[in-house]
């Protein structure tokens, strides 16, 4: 795994310090993070599966991209970086909201994150970096919810307590 850095906050989403990730993680410190959520324009969300190899939540369904604002880097621009990284995709992001969430995780680690939630339109296959991504798949909401209500434990925490906040925003603006 390579080292890298993430930004520490306070509850405001004031910046605090630096830390390594793996030792945010291992500590518990409130760190900035973002997620993901493009649909495409038939209102299907691409999930994606994380690759097996990831340190922690491997193997599980999320949204469609998840990571950490690189220090010094906008936010909007960390989120867009990563996107192209991790699924080969450019797309334009709005910010939808934040919050933040503490889980922890059988193998020791804590994700304690202020995450700030983009959404975007994407109507194309993804080119899925293998390191950090084991599948992917485009569904609908309701797809979604009845596999969440009948296997939860293939989801990720953090999907788990965001998407229905997601998709009411998702069904109540619609054109």
């Amino acid at each position: 795994m390579i080292l890298s850095n993430v930004i520490l906050v306070d509850t405001k989403d004031n910046q605090t310090g630096i830390s390594e990730k793996l030792e945010a993680h291992k500590k518990g410190l409130l760190h900035r993070a973002f997620s993901i959520f493009l649909f495409n324009d038939q209102g299907q969300l691409l999930l994606q599966k994380r690759a097996d190899e990831k340190y922690h939540s491997g193997g599980l369904w999320t949204n469609t991209c998840c990571s950490h604002p690189s220090p010094g880097e906008f936010l909007i621009k960390s989120a867009q970086n990563r996107l192209k990284e991790e699924m080969g995709i450019s797309t334009s992001l709005s910010p939808l909201f934040s919050f933040i969430y503490k889980a922890e995780f059988d193998n020791g680690l804590i994700e304690h994150e202020l995450d700030h939630v983009f959404i975007g339109t994407f109507n194309a296959n993804p080119l899925p970096n293998p390191e950090e991504v084991g599948e992917w798949k485009y569904a609908s909401i309701e797809e979604i919810k009845d596999d969440i209500a009948q296997s939860p434990e293939s989801y990720t925490f953090w999907f788990k307590l965001i998407y229905e906040r997601v998709f009411n925003y998702i069904s109540t603006n619609k054109k």
